[in-house]
């Protein structure tokens, strides 16, 4: 009898969507907790400059390293060398910090700048079950290294009005590095957030966009809660301020979900 060997690499999500304010990092946070949490060896990346994800995981590169993703983008350290411990056991963390906004700029002029992250994360990509990256809020040169190092990404969207609003520009950068790099880049789903079921408009809402997205709207949907709103301002991911909560439910079943589909 024989026995063919399976090797798993690591699957890299991004969380993106230009329009700010529908939930993009606490997202990345509880949904990259909750997977480690079920025991998947997990790397959470902050990409946003305002580290957001970073300060979340009660992490300061000011303080604690001085190392963040910047040194990865401009080629100063490889990315092993930027990966912390959190206060779950199965999860890491890439830090973020505001110098990450020049990193743009420096790469101008390194070949190959879309390729950049793709490069660096090859070497770690197979330690972890689950890559999850927090993008900023907007579709720049860190973005594109992001979707073009990625196998799919999940794009939160508020339901709230004007919740459409600004996903056809995200839609179309999708496209076009899926042709010209990434051909392998595919949409995780649409999350809907912020979900309050006593409001006519939030139902309105999740009719609407999955009436245009279908079945690639995810099953979860994350609640409006308060828990989930004061967790970051402890440092910690929801799961681990208030184990019970809504919000620790919302992003397990989310985590179980995106498990499942492997």
């Amino acid at each position: 009898m024989s026995f063919v060997k399976i090797i798993f690499m690591g699957k890299i999500i991004a969380v993106a969507n230009q329009k700010g304010g529908v939930g993009k990092t606490t997202t990345s946070i509880n949904l990259a907790a909750s997977l480690a949490v079920l025991e998947k060896k997990t790397l959470i990346i902050d990409a946003d400059p305002q580290a957001n994800a970073t300060s979340g995981l009660d992490f300061d590169p000011d303080s604690d390293s001085g190392l963040t993703l910047y040194e990865v983008l401009i080629g100063e350290k490889p990315v092993r060398d930027v990966i912390f411990d959190t206060e779950i056991k199965y999860l890491k963390l890439l830090p973020s910090h505001i110098n990450l906004v020049g990193a743009e700029i420096e790469m101008l002029n390194i070949e190959d700048r879309e390729l950049v992250l793709k490069k660096a994360l090859s070497d770690v990509k197979d330690l972890f079950d689950y890559i999850i990256v927090d993008c900023a809020p907007s579709l720049g040169l860190t973005t594109i290294n992001v979707l073009t190092a990625t196998d799919s990404v999940i794009i939160p969207v508020q339901t709230e009005f004007f919740a459409l609003e600004g996903l056809g520009k995200l839609l179309n950068t999708i496209k076009l590095v899926q042709s010209r790099l990434n051909p392998s880049l595919q949409i995780e789903g649409f999350l809907l957030t912020m979900f309050d079921s006593r409001l006519k408009l939030a139902n309105q809402v999740v009719e609407e966009v999955k009436k245009h997205f279908g079945n690639m709207v995810f099953d979860t949907l994350i609640q409006r809660n308060v828990k989930l709103s004061e967790a970051p301002s402890h440092g910690k991911p929801v799961i681990l301020y208030d184990a019970v909560s809504t919000g620790t439910n919302n992003y397990l079943s989310l985590a179980k979900e995106i498990v499942s589909r492997i």
